[in-house]
């Protein structure tokens, strides 16, 4: 049947900007799917304990007075946010996230900020498996032109995405998202979730180097392009968001 008929989980956060290093979590949003279906859904809105900037506000719509208002402490929403991924991961459950590699080293970075036990503390590995859209879909279609957005590449499949940047919408894409590319793709609806895994690691490296060898023939000869992937931890160089 596939693994992408099986149990999935749609993870998003949205954020005060676009370093994972120092951004700070604003919203994030967990979805539990079947055969593309919701079965579920967890949101958090977080006063993230810092100003969201201007053009932060103007794209996830998230008032510096709402996350006051409403929104639970920074550091609850990180454990809270974390410790779902962890239970999920622990029976096996894939985690799909557009540009995981982005949220995934922001929440690290978070769990780092306040003390807490970080992903790789609550698994005892490395988190997996993970599912990531944007790299995959780098790797099966790597000569499409335009940009690779969540919203771009939704409209590249087909998949619906009602309201970007809303948490739980761009969570629900995502897994949808993966869905879509397993069902036109079939080698990759043939791996298994942990093979799967794997083969991301590797395209993720390839594109890296890749990106890295064009930064610097366009002039840039010290240009470095990170290959790790899903998790960077906080203390090394920033990721390139989604172009």
């Amino acid at each position: 049947m596939g693994w992408h008929r099986e149990l999935l989980i749609g993870f998003d956060l949205e954020t005060t900007g676009t370093d994972p290093r120092e951004a700070r979590i604003v919203t994030g949003a967990v979805i539990e799917l079947r055969a593309g279906e919701t079965l579920g859904r967890r949101e958090w809105l977080a006063n993230p304990g810092v100003p969201i900037p201007a053009d932060a506000v103007a794209v996830h719509g998230i008032s510096n007075e709402r996350a006051a208002a409403e929104g639970r402490p920074a550091d609850q929403v990180a454990d809270a946010i974390a410790g779902v991924l962890a239970a999920y991961w622990k029976t096996g459950v894939p985690v799909v996230a557009y540009n995981a590699s982005f949220d995934l080293s922001l929440l690290s970075a978070e769990l780092r900020r306040y003390g807490l036990p970080s992903l790789r503390d609550r698994l005892g590995a490395d988190p997996a498996p993970v599912v990531d859209p944007y790299t995959i879909d780098r790797a099966v279609d790597r000569y499409r032109r335009g940009k690779r957005t969540l919203e771009a590449v939704c409209g590249e499949y087909g998949v619906p995405l009602d309201a970007a940047h809303d948490a739980t919408a761009d969570a629900l894409a995502a897994a949808r998202l993966a869905c879509a590319i397993a069902d036109r793709h079939p080698k990759v609806a043939a791996l298994g979730p942990a093979e799967l895994h794997r083969r991301q690691i590797e395209w993720y490296a390839a594109w890296a180097a890749d990106f890295q060898d064009f930064l610097r023939r366009k002039g840039d000869p010290a240009a470095v392009v990170d290959s790790t992937w899903p998790l960077r931890e906080p203390a090394e160089q920033p990721l390139r968001p989604a172009l």
